[in-house]
């Protein structure tokens, strides 16, 4: 690729990284109609018919097996940023405690019909090596499929994405959208990197509890998420409560403590 033609990429990729937390006016005229458009509570067609690794036709139905789905949407072709957001994804994950194909799935789907089976099996294995956990032959799914599914489930979720002619590449926003066991958005998270504790979150109330320890319980107490900028950040009202209800208990403690030796002295 010549040197304009590879800068006139990397600002496209750099800017359609945070397209979402951009107003549209603000944006070069490619990315103004690239980003994500919040869905929180709405559910995704599980009817939707996309193809696996193998060619073999599936429903998303049939991927949603009772737990929360990590959902990913790229094209496997893409140069640059779609192979950040899956590595970015994979470094994540490898953090996190829970293991997928156990506690949770994840479903990469490209959104370029024109994209085969090949294409997501190679992708797949890539992302699988660097993640190196059992279950997540079983529970990392990367499909491709036809116009009409492809338009349903990025509609779905909000996802809009462009095509630019002049880099003859996609402009699209990064991120990843968690949803429950049936199907609704739960979460999103934005860019290229996300923090392990916010996915944790993100899939325990997902979950709605069904995974996750007290810890889980304690930080969702302290932390709220933020649909702006798709993270979760300190409650300040919810650390106040917890040190209330922790001042309580201490002291309650101490009171019985008390008394306990009182009675044995």
């Amino acid at each position: 690729m010549k040197t304009p033609a590879l800068a006139s990429l990397v600002a496209m990729t750099a800017a359609a990284a945070v397209a979402s937390a951009q107003p549209a006016q603000e944006r070069p005229p490619v990315l103004r109609d690239v980003g994500y458009d919040q869905r929180l509570g709405e559910r995704v067609s599980l009817d939707l018919v996309f193809r696996d690794e193998s060619g073999r036709g599936l429903r998303l139905r049939d991927l949603f097996r009772g737990r929360p789905v990590v959902l990913s949407l790229v094209y496997y072709q893409c140069p640059m940023l779609c192979t950040l957001t899956l590595n970015g994804l994979a470094s994540a994950l490898s953090v996190l405690t829970f293991d997928v194909g156990r506690e949770f799935d994840v479903v990469t789907v490209s959104f370029e019909p024109k994209e085969t089976p090949a294409l997501a099996t190679a992708r797949k294995k890539a992302e699988l090596e660097r993640y190196r956990r059992p279950a997540a032959e079983a529970g990392w799914h990367f499909l491709t499929g036809a116009p009409g599914s492809i338009d349903g489930l990025t509609r779905a979720v909000g996802f809009r994405y462009a095509w630019d002619a002049e880099t003859r590449q996609y402009a699209h926003p990064a991120g990843l959208v968690v949803l429950t066991p049936d199907g609704r958005i739960a979460r999103y998270m934005y860019g290229v990197e996300y923090a392990p504790r916010d996915l944790r979150l993100a899939l325990v109330e997902a979950s709605q509890g069904r995974i996750g320890n007290p810890i889980d319980s304690v930080l969702l107490y302290c932390f709220r998420y933020d649909p702006t900028r798709g993270r979760y950040a300190a409650s300040v009202l919810g650390m106040v409560r917890l040190g209330g209800i922790l001042t309580v208990l201490a002291l309650g403690s101490f009171v019985l403590l008390s008394l306990r030796r009182e009675r044995e002295s």
